[in-house]
């Protein structure tokens, strides 16, 4: 059965039109004897007999896409190339090479190549805006001019050129925090780390090695009694920052207020990544997390709107992000200010949280609502001030 589907696959659409014109023609030429009708039944017959033969010949090659770099920022180049070279032992017969790059597709002629020949193409992919832009997959087709036959050969699978929003530098995201060797600590008591807390008397089930026998053996010479003492600490969690946007399409009038919610999106992942952060985002169905600049930043960069809110985006980071320590909750013009106030309220109280809303028509400027710090942003420009005063 794939047998009978890739013959089948050869034919074009243009070869099923002019098949179906000559049988038809054939069988209203033979029932109502129309001499013109058998002519053009010969005639489409005689066409495809013709283009028929330019499927003969075998290709087999290396395709090698190349795309360098495959992040840039928005208005950047990306320098691509393709290399094709002949690994049969015969010479490669005249065939035609295509590589899409997003709604567009690249289309050049390889000329005979003897074995072990190469032919190399070289194309630039222009970026402006964010987003992502599928290079691939490159095809060989083999076929007559006219479009009738082809025998496609997929060689590479698509590649990907992750084009990042314009960032704005800021300051440091962790004045204030408390910090030891590891991360930031907490009140939650832990038999294992490194921030010690206290001692407290030992319990059958307490690992040994916390048994502190200095201090056990002062008490049990003070008292006479044998006592035995154990270290406790304090959990210690590396400090992380979770960013989560609005996707909903009704929150955002103008599209390109979105970008520039990706734009502040990506520059606080930035900064925080540069103050030693682990970052999350969450947008929509968009989500990522760790201490990988690419992570954060290629989920910005696959973020589109949806249906999803603010509010179930911000469930979603609580299981994305269960250590956060601080949280931006970005909003849009139209983005409902309670739906922020219930997203900010899945995550511990212990968590520092911040809202953002973009008003493009009004003034930057920072209010707190509901215990909740909100950085109204005019423009991604004045986000760094606003940092600066606001995140402590």
């Amino acid at each position: 059965m794939e047998r009978v589907k890739q013959l089948l696959g050869v034919v074009r659409p243009l070869g099923w039109l002019i098949l179906g014109i000559g049988l038809g023609a054939a069988y209203v030429a033979v029932v109502a004897d129309w001499h013109e009708l058998a002519v053009i039944a010969a005639a489409c017959l005689l066409l495809l007999a013709l283009t028929a033969p330019f499927l003969i010949g075998r290709t087999n090659v290396d395709v090698d896409l190349r795309l360098a770099p495959e992040r840039v920022a928005a208005g950047e180049s990306v320098a691509a190339g393709v290399i094709v070279k002949n690994i049969a032992r015969g010479r490669l017969l005249p065939t035609s090479l295509e590589v899409p790059v997003g709604a567009s597709v690249h289309r050049y002629g390889i000329a005979f190549l003897p074995p072990g020949g190469r032919h190399e193409e070289s194309f630039t992919i222009r970026t402006e805006r964010r987003g992502v832009i599928g290079v691939g997959p490159a095809t060989t087709r083999r076929g007559d001019p006219l479009g009738v036959f082809s025998r496609d050969v997929v060689w590479t699978p698509v590649r990907e050129v992750l084009v990042r929003p314009p960032m704005v530098p800021l300051d440091t995201l962790g004045a204030g925090l408390l910090r030891d060797l590891e991360g930031v600590s907490t009140d939650a008591i832990s038999q294992s780390d490194l921030a010690f807390h206290a001692l407290r008397e030992y319990v059958p089930g307490d690992d040994l090695r916390h048994i502190h026998w200095r201090s056990s053996a002062k008490v049990m010479a003070s008292t006479g009694e044998s006592s035995l003492l154990v270290r406790q600490y304090l959990d210690t969690r590396r400090s992380h920052a979770a960013i989560v946007v609005d996707d909903m399409e009704s929150s955002w009038p103008d599209l390109d207020e979105f970008e520039t919610a990706m734009s502040v999106a990506a520059s606080i992942a930035v900064r925080a990544l540069l103050d030693e952060f682990d970052v999350s985002f969450v947008c929509g169905s968009t989500a990522s997390t760790g201490n990988d600049g690419h992570l954060a930043l290629d989920a910005v960069c696959r973020a589109t709107t949806g249906d999803v809110g603010v509010v179930k985006a911000a469930r979603r980071a609580t299981h994305v992000a269960p250590d956060c320590s601080l949280l931006f909750l970005v909003g849009g013009p139209a983005s409902e200010f309670s739906d922020l106030l219930r997203g900010s309220a899945a995550f511990p109280p212990e968590v520092r949280r911040y809202a953002i809303l973009f008003d493009a028509n009004g003034q930057s400027r920072v209010t707190e609502t509901g215990g909740l710090p909100v950085l109204h942003l005019a423009d991604k420009d004045d986000l760094g001030g606003l940092l600066r005063w606001s995140v402590k």
